[in-house]
């Protein structure tokens, strides 16, 4: 059986405002086109998805608790020196680092993760320098506060 590969275009620039957002739906909307998924001519061994960039990560919606309870952990290659650091202290250091681990956690585990993940790019404040590329705005439904 004879397959064809159809060579993928030029990906469309997205932008996703995340002020008031939760951090599951900007991360979901986020990885699908990321993928390629809502197009067509999707093809899961190929890089055919869009580049994403996300604004206003440091203004996300977060449930009191959920700033809490979630906990990133990570070791520094000596016994006993397990670092515990939770959701509201991330976004003090480093609010970028919340949504990038939460859409890197929804793409597959392969060889082109990687690949796929340069295409992201993820601002604390509303200015970011792609203005050039003319990105789209990608509408997600507003969440009820």
């Amino acid at each position: 059986m004879k397959t064809t590969t159809l060579p993928p275009s030029a990906p469309v620039w997205h932008l996703i405002d995340a002020e008031g957002q939760s951090i599951g739906k900007i991360a979901a909307k986020a990885a699908t086109v990321l993928r390629g998924k809502h197009k067509a001519t999707f093809s899961p061994h190929q890089l055919c998805g869009d580049c994403v960039v996300i604004i206003n990560a440091g203004k996300i919606a977060l449930p009191p608790k959920k700033g809490i309870r979630k906990v990133y952990h990570r070791h520094t290659g000596f016994p006993g020196n397990m670092k515990h650091t939770s959701l509201t202290q991330m976004m003090e250091k480093n609010p970028t680092f919340a949504i990038e681990n939460a859409i890197k956690g929804m793409l597959d585990d392969n060889r082109l993760r990687r690949e796929i993940l340069k295409r992201l790019h993820v601002f604390a404040a509303s200015e970011h320098p792609f203005a050039a590329q003319k990105p789209k705005p990608l509408a997600l439904s507003r969440t009820q506060s």
